[in-house]
């Protein structure tokens, strides 16, 4: 592929192009097939590397199919925003602060949401 530097697109949105075309397949896809239904045209070694470390972050799951993978999200978008959340909160030392700046962040009206959930939790 010959993309100037201008043209090229971070790992991040590669990554998400990926789990659209999976999502938006509804069934295990083979890389060939993730290839076929991406927007914009990826060489079969990169959509290969994208799947593998998707694979290995957790992101997807994979199942033998015919002569390589089927692959398959593993959660919807909200599970995998709210997994990035947990990722980043286990990097940092001082939870507590972290959640503090968090809830210092908020809206009014998602603190009351948050309120409600976890209220919501400790009733079961």
């Amino acid at each position: 592929m010959t993309d100037s530097v201008s043209e090229r697109r971070s790992a991040g949105e590669l990554e998400s192009s990926v789990l659209t075309a999976l999502w938006a397949a509804g069934e295990p896809q083979s890389a060939a097939q993730v290839r076929a239904a991406l927007p914009h045209p990826l060489a079969r070694t990169t959509v290969a590397t994208l799947l593998i470390r998707l694979y290995e972050k957790g992101m997807i799951g994979r199942r033998p199919g015919g002569r390589g993978f089927l692959y398959f999200p593993v959660e919807d978008t909200h599970g995998l925003t709210a997994r990035r959340m947990h990722r980043e909160l286990d990097q940092d030392g001082d939870r507590s602060l972290v959640l503090a700046r968090f809830i210092e962040g908020l809206s009014a009206a998602d603190e009351a949401e948050l309120r409600r959930l976890l209220l919501e939790e400790n009733g079961r």
